[in-house]
């Protein structure tokens, strides 16, 4: 068994075919057989690796909460001896999940209580989440939208698309949307170019963002022509969701490298997880090979206040851990913003280490990532007297 830092691997490798043997090459990286032959059910799992009694109770419930889905691209990253695999964590149910804390919520960030028109989720006062489908390449068992996504949760998704074009046309204050769900990325490039176009119609909207898993779940769905049509729309952003520096492949590499060569900024967002990244090794690892693949480390979140999640959140006080060993260790743009999105429908609150020690109008104290400290002093800022922005106006221009 091997320990989180050690299964940290810096290298880029490929995983394929691994547990396909005999599938040709040309197979392999059709995204759609990829969809096809996805690992789904009780069957398939046992064929492949030997599940523990929790696990094995945990597939046999995930049809009342969120369906179980692997593709084989990620299944492949799989250990079949070890069942603490941070890999197998993230998408192979347990028997835990069934297990309901009091915190917890079917609905932890109230996007519910914040939806105008069916799919449309309008929190900030600028921008809105747009759920297009219900549907992921594969199913984070920790997911925030379980009671919607896969089909088999406890609501169903019922986007109204042209509702939602209306209420976006009639409020001129929304300048981004992301496009969400399920993922965006598993529609077809017909209907994702549609609406894109919708959106890119609406002259208030200045850019829109994609949040993904489908580059490191499908990296074949990653094309050239889905590149080249998401390049006509241009500004748009992508979100990706790497947890563990094991799920950037050869080919997950490539197909990140693939979006930023068409002139799709990355950014990178992970979940804090127990037995998956809770650990500054396994964490800086992932940054440093995030960074390599050209995307820049956004967020960690703390992982929601879910249904059923309470065996992979891991305390908040890790999080600033986390942060803390990498703030000052590593470039700035490697070193992502922990954020708690505040249950009920808050929003996201950073939250930081304890730099600043003391602060009235005088001074500031801060300290340094070395523990070191410092002392700045606070500036009240007066308005120019009329004296004085002459003679700044004689100084300036004359």
């Amino acid at each position: 068994m091997h320990s989180l830092a050690e299964t940290a691997d810096k290298r880029f490798l490929s995983f394929a075919p691994g547990f396909w043997p005999n599938v040709n090459p040309e197979l392999w990286n059709d995204w759609k057989w990829q969809l096809k032959n996805r690992v789904t059910n009780l069957q398939q799992l046992e064929q492949k690796i030997a599940l523990t009694r929790e696990e094995r109770a945990g597939v046999i419930l995930s049809g009342n909460k969120l369906a179980l889905a692997v593709t084989p691209h990620f299944f492949n990253l799989i250990d079949p001896e070890d069942p603490n695999c941070p890999i197998r964590r993230q998408v192979v149910p347990r028997v835990e999940e069934s297990n309901r804390s009091p915190a917890e919520m079917a609905d932890p960030c109230g996007e519910d209580s914040h939806m105008p028109v069916p799919g449309l989720v309008h929190r900030y006062p600028d921008r809105v989440l747009f759920l297009v489908t219900d549907r992921c390449a594969a199913y984070c068992r920790y997911c925030t939208r379980s009671r919607v996504v896969s089909g088999v949760g406890e609501q169903e998704l019922h986007t109204d698309f042209e509702e939602a074009y209306r209420y976006l046309e009639a409020h001129t204050e929304i300048r981004d949307v992301l496009l969400s769900g399920g993922d965006a990325l598993l529609l077809s490039d017909d209907k994702l170019r549609g609406i894109l176009r919708r959106l890119r119609a609406i002259e208030h909207i200045e850019f829109v963002r994609i949040g993904t898993r489908v580059p490191i779940f499908l990296p074949q769905r990653i094309t050239t022509a889905l590149c080249q049509m998401l390049q006509e729309f241009h500004p748009l952003w992508m979100s990706v969701h790497v947890n563990h520096p094991r799920e950037l492949t050869i080919e997950v590499k490539a197909a990140l490298e693939r979006l930023v060569n068409h002139g799709i900024p990355l950014g990178n967002q992970s979940v804090l997880l127990k037995g998956v990244n809770d650990d500054l090794d396994v964490m800086r690892a992932l940054v440093h090979k995030l960074v390599m693949c050209r995307v820049r480390p956004y967020y960690i979140y703390q992982c929601d206040l879910i249904h059923g999640s309470a065996h992979l959140r891991t305390s908040v006080a890790k999080g600033i851990e986390i942060i803390e060993g990498l703030r000052g260790h590593t470039t700035g743009y490697a070193v992502p913003q922990f954020v708690i999105d505040a249950p009920g429908g808050g929003g996201k609150v950073p939250i930081n280490p304890g730099y600043i020690l003391y602060h009235d109008h005088e001074k500031i104290v801060i300290r340094n990532y070395e523990g070191k400290i410092f002392e700045y002093p606070e500036q009240e800022m007066a308005e120019y007297s009329g004296h004085q922005a002459e003679e700044l106006d004689e100084f300036l221009y004359s």
